[in-house]
């Protein structure tokens, strides 16, 4: 038997898996809620009974994420990932969209960075009334 759990052997509670994973406890029940994550069986006592594929498809959504790939994005590529769906070119489509949004905050932060970076290279750094740093806060758009 499992630690306890009166689960079948070899399954994992919701605070393993969350161990084991590096996930809170939360962000599983969200993805269980969201579809990115398929509901467990429960014990009878009601406890989720997680088991090894709960686990690598957890690790894929949580690696997703640190990606920056959307819910949506993540959950397609999941469908992709089962047996007889698995398409390349619709793999690439989604990271290739992906990978455009990626290259688009890059060039904002690197105008972030020159606007700055810039002001700050103008500003005298002694108090004065026409601080560079707030006249840049204070104007709109």
């Amino acid at each position: 038997m499992g630690a306890s759990t009166g689960a079948r052997s070899g399954a994992l509670t919701i605070d393993q898996l969350s161990r084991l994973t590096g996930v809170n406890i939360e962000n599983i029940r969200y993805f269980e809620r969201t579809g990115l994550l398929s509901a467990p069986p429960r014990t009878e006592g009601g406890h989720r009974s997680y088991d090894s594929e709960h686990v690598r498809t957890l690790a894929f959504n949580r690696r997703g994420r640190e990606l920056g790939f959307t819910p949506d994005e993540v959950r397609a590529l999941l469908e992709l990932r089962q047996p007889g769906k698995a398409s390349c070119s619709e793999m690439q489509k989604i990271a290739a969209h992906h990978l455009d949004r990626v290259r688009a905050k890059i060039s904002d932060l690197i105008r972030l960075e020159r606007l700055l970076s810039g002001t700050i290279e103008q500003c005298s750094g002694e108090a004065a009334p026409g601080c560079q740093v707030l006249d840049m806060m204070a104007l709109s758009g």
